[in-house]
């Protein structure tokens, strides 16, 4: 599916387990998997380097009934499955803008399901985190882990619905590929809470 802009509306794992992306087409996911696949999968197509990017995830078949020329922007058509979730991307995030603090100006419509976002960052094995000096700020920390040797760049997509539900994919850089894409529902949860916070009453 292409993806389209519309105007906006006004770090340790949970419990959960992930799984390892095996290549399986994401048709015989659930709908959150799904959708978070297909975000992973259109970031991947723009290459790395890229800013965030913030999409409303939106139920097809109330897009199909109720915004039909949108749905035609995004290619849906009578004959899409209908027990899904369409993304939708926002306009461009705020240059400079601190994630949590754009998050916190968002109130979604009442046609919006659930959120999406995909966001690249810096990380450090495990084996590399007890390497970290004492009393870096979070600037000096920044500096020092993309200096560090064994960083390696994560492409982050996380999702949310209104009931609290979440999933997420992370890809390596180094293993750019679909069939190395890491899911599961706790992996970035300081994201999750914060794009869950954007639907709170």
């Amino acid at each position: 599916m292409t993806m389209s802009s519309s105007p906006s509306s006004p770090t340790g794992p949970e419990s959960s387990e992930p799984a390892t992306g095996t290549g399986t087409d994401p048709i015989a996911a659930n709908p959150l998997t799904r959708a978070v696949l297909e975000i992973d999968e259109y970031a991947a197509t723009l290459g790395w380097d890229q800013p965030a990017r913030l999409f409303a995830l939106v139920d097809t078949e109330r897009l199909l009934t109720e915004e039909p020329d949108l749905a035609g922007q995004l290619g849906l058509t009578d004959d899409t499955e209908t027990s899904t979730l369409t993304p939708v991307e926002q306009d461009e995030l705020p240059a400079g803008a601190p994630l949590d603090e754009f998050l916190g100006t968002i109130a979604w419509p009442d046609a919006v399901a659930g959120c999406a976002m995909t966001v690249e960052r810096l990380m450090l094995p495990p084996s590399a985190e007890s390497s970290v000096p004492d009393g870096l700020d979070e600037e000096q920390l920044t500096q020092w882990v993309a200096e560090h040797p064994d960083r390696q760049e994560v492409r982050m997509t996380v999702a949310v619905l209104r009931d609290g539900t979440r999933e997420s994919a992370l890809r390596l850089r180094e293993k750019d590929a679909a069939t190395e894409v890491l899911t599961g529902a706790g992996l970035v949860p300081g994201l999750a809470e914060a794009l869950s916070a954007t639907f709170a009453e």
